[in-house]
């Protein structure tokens, strides 16, 4: 994949988001299904599992809108092993309702429940045949100095449980504005409460490593996805407040979105903070590095998301209701990636360079040498020829049939217009609907394209009610959940196969 110094190889990966996977307790977790899941990928040839990002949802519970870039999920936590290793009983974690839909996650359920089954779990700790080992692992893990946000993640959401769950610029004035005597009184006030967040984030991460060590001995990558920002009502906003454009309150002066265009008649006015670049370069954009830094621990490669706005942001003047009103204002561009190849080394990383695309954003993305993205969704406009068809892709992309944010491929195919079905079978080589989803995996196959990534609804030729996103709208995202018996060896051979035939194969 990208940057590499050995030479390109082809090959193709799956996209599953962990919440999709089949696991128990109405969430996909690190469990023993994503074991099952790794070893299918390998089987079927596959080099790549392509995750959503792992931090800890809020509201909307959207995984671009994190308590934290650094923090884990709790949510994915294998409430299993916790059996397993004595931390709590069947019984224990029976007593609570995580939603009954195999298909779909119940989010509020999953927040009523599942943070009081972990709290029994971290009592347990001290009470365990185990606890001993635990509490030394758990103390070491505290103390790693590449954890130095735990602990303002952890008084964060120790201080938003303590204020009904509200918005950190709406706390009492000394925590909001962080001063050293309120912090000091909130960690004594809420030191139990620290403790638990705390252990939340040793147990996500003991159990992802586990789960990333286990792919990577079968010779599988985790692509994992970094989002350009992060969201106001988070522990990096309140914790680190002059990396953002926020007045002397911390209020924001602009926020993050997009202009109107042909999709939306107002724009998108995503509201988190921007970043003041001229402080970030002054410190040799040390945060970014450590951030980035992060993400390598947790993934093989890094798909680093709305790329466009390292080149250019569009600013909003905070308070407005829509994005119609705002400007665009130069990122840091090439110097903030030539910083991380000489502080990093050289990385894995996929550039989502979607959209419309300035002559300046397309240099730049050639600057770094970064692959980009190419979806066959966005193909199959009968009035113009388009970058996204396979016969003009170079080697370095990655070819998708549709992204977290499309609908699946047999929902997108079926909801075509008229002209555009005619142009996409012509293309595709087929007559009838039912056969589109393989004939667009074939053609991503088939391409120049190095990486070919596939979501996991695709293979299963779903419709669209198993789409993940659908981007501008609240409610019903998120929630797709794989079938237990979805995975068929028929399946994991037809996989394989195509994975062969188009020289693919891991």
């Amino acid at each position: 994949m990208a940057n590499s110094k050995k030479k390109q190889t082809r090959a193709c990966g799956v996209l599953l988001p962990i919440f999709s996977l089949a696991s128990e307790y109405g969430i996909g977790t690190f469990s023993k299904e994503a074991y099952e899941f790794v070893d299918f990928l390998d089987k079927a040839g596959q080099r790549y599992w392509q995750i959503l990002p792992l931090g800890p949802t809020s509201y909307g519970d959207s995984p671009y809108q994190s308590f934290s870039t650094f923090a884990g999920n709790p949510y994915y936590i294998d409430i299993s092993e916790l059996i397993e290793e004595g931390l709590l009983t069947r019984e224990e974690a029976g007593q609570y309702d995580f939603g009954g839909s195999e298909e779909y996650i119940d989010y509020e359920k999953q927040y009523r429940s599942r943070f009081k089954l972990l709290k029994t779990a971290f009592e347990n700790v001290y009470k365990s045949k185990t606890a001993k080992d635990i509490v030394k692992e758990f103390d070491a893990f505290k103390k790693k100095r590449e954890n130095d946000w735990l602990k303002d993640y952890a008084l964060f959401m120790a201080l938003k449980n303590a204020n009904g769950g509200r918005a950190w610029n709406t706390w009492e004035e000394g925590v909001r504005l962080r001063k050293p005597k309120a912090l000091k009184e909130a960690f004594e006030k809420y030191a139990d409460e620290v403790e638990f967040y705390s252990f939340l984030q040793f147990i996500f991460q003991k159990q992802w490593t586990k789960l990333k060590a286990y792919a990577n001995s079968k010779g599988i990558d985790i692509i994992g996805d970094i989002p350009i920002y992060v969201a106001f009502d988070s522990a990096d906003t309140w914790a680190n407040p002059e990396l953002f454009q926020l007045d002397k309150d911390n209020v924001p002066i602009d926020v993050a979105g997009c202009p109107p265009d042909a999709f939306s008649a107002t724009g998108q006015l995503w509201g988190n903070p921007l970043y003041r670049w001229d402080y970030h370069k002054k410190t040799g954009y040390k945060w970014w590095m450590k951030r980035i830094s992060q993400c390598y621990k947790l993934y093989d490669v890094v798909r680093i998301d709305h790329f466009r706005g390292f080149d250019e942001y569009y600013a909003i003047p905070y308070g407005n209701p829509t994005a119609e009103i705002g400007e665009w204002r130069k990122g840091p561009g090439i110097d903030l990636f030539n910083t991380m190849k000489k502080e990093l080394g050289e990385k894995r990383v996929i550039a989502e360079d979607l959209g419309f695309l300035t002559p300046s954003v397309i240099k730049l993305v050639q600057k770094t040498g970064f692959p980009g993205m190419k979806i066959l969704q966005f193909a199959f406009d009968s009035r113009e020829e388009s970058d996204y068809l396979p016969h003009n892709y170079t080697k370095n992309c990655i070819v998708y049939t549709g992204t977290h944010d499309n609908d699946t491929t047999l929902g997108w195919f079926k909801q075509l217009p008229k002209d555009d079905k005619k142009f996409a079978k012509e293309y595709l080589g087929i007559r009838y609907t039912k056969d589109a989803v393989w004939a667009c995996i074939r053609s991503a196959f088939a391409s120049v394209s190095d990486t070919a990534i596939i979501p996991m609804q695709d293979y299963l030729e779903l419709d669209k009610y198993a789409r993940i996103n659908t981007p501008s709208t609240l409610g019903g995202n998120w929630v797709w959940r794989m079938k237990k018996d979805a995975l068929s060896d028929d399946l994991c051979m037809k996989m394989r196969d195509y994975a062969r035939i188009y020289g693919r194969l891991k």
